[in-house]
């Protein structure tokens, strides 16, 4: 690359592995392919960079995330936080409910629904998380039974049919969104002002601390956000998602008093998402 040649690595925490991992997953494909006869053997040679030629061939990089991992930490002279926002929105209030409260009888999908009835009146927008697509399909199912306008989606969706859910809900043609991992990374969702995470205490990929502060984000778009966790028990991922989501809520607070600025929510007009 040339002198002073500079990578800049958006969204890295998801990036980075991805690059560590194409070139396996090409090599490994291929193996099989070239073992039955279905591939020259150089086949093998047309192929995306390992990690360390990627490494060698790159000089200054930037990594930009908001929930890097060990590797960026490791190989970064210096981190820059980019906690404070111009719109003075501060990260969203987090509360944990029970899954199951044994006192009342009941459990995170009436809480949910109770929530969800609030902010209809309101035009406010709902993001729901579970864990598998087929609780994604059937809590939309139920909702719309209770006469509640949901849909759903998860990685059997195409992509056009995403964006266009996408584009619906932000106009309003239905009110709650359930998912499971699409909802993450990248979304700008300014009308969503509650983002329920279920079965929120089941630790795993979709229930790290990376996830959930993922997921979280979700509702800072809104001056109203808020997230509710349902779990009966404080993960290290839970505990680690609150402390650093409060952190960064109380560095913005802080610099608003000082400022004088007042919360202002982000308006964004609504466009078709094929098109964008």
């Amino acid at each position: 690359m040339p002198n002073g040649f500079l990578t800049i690595i958006d969204e890295s925490h998801i990036a980075v592995p991805q690059i560590r991992g194409m070139y396996e997953g090409d090599q490994s494909r291929k193996r099989v392919l070239v073992r039955h006869g279905f591939r020259l053997p150089s086949a093998m040679d047309n192929r995306p960079l390992n990690f360390k030629e990627f490494e060698e061939r790159t000089g200054q990089i930037i990594f930009t995330s908001a929930t890097p991992g060990d590797f960026e930490f490791e190989n970064s002279k210096k981190v820059v936080e980019a906690v404070i926002r111009p719109t003075g929105l501060v990260d969203p209030e987090v509360e944990v409910r029970s899954v199951f409260d044994r006192k009342t009888g009941k459990s995170q999908i009436d809480d949910l629904i109770k929530e969800i009835e609030k902010r209809l009146p309101l035009k406010e927008r709902i993001l729901a998380l579970t864990l598998t697509k087929k609780m994604a399909e059937e809590l939309s199912e139920f909702l719309i039974a209770r006469g509640i306008k949901a849909r759903y989606m998860h990685s059997d969706i195409k992509t056009l049919e995403r964006a266009t859910i996408l584009t619906d809900f932000r106009k309003g043609i239905f009110d709650v969104l359930v998912g499971i991992n699409l909802l993450r990374e990248g979304l700008d969702l300014p009308e969503v002002s509650l983002v329920a995470i279920l079965d929120a205490d089941k630790e795993g990929f979709l229930r790290s601390d990376v996830s959930l502060i993922q997921t979280m984000g979700r509702a800072a778009r809104n001056i109203n956000g808020k997230v509710i966790l349902y779990a009966d028990t404080f993960t290290g991922s839970i505990k680690e998602a609150i402390r650093q989501t409060n952190r960064r809520r109380e560095l913005q607070i802080k610099y608003n008093k000082k400022h004088g600025i007042t919360p202002k929510g982000i308006i964004k007009s609504v466009k078709d998402m094929i098109y964008e």
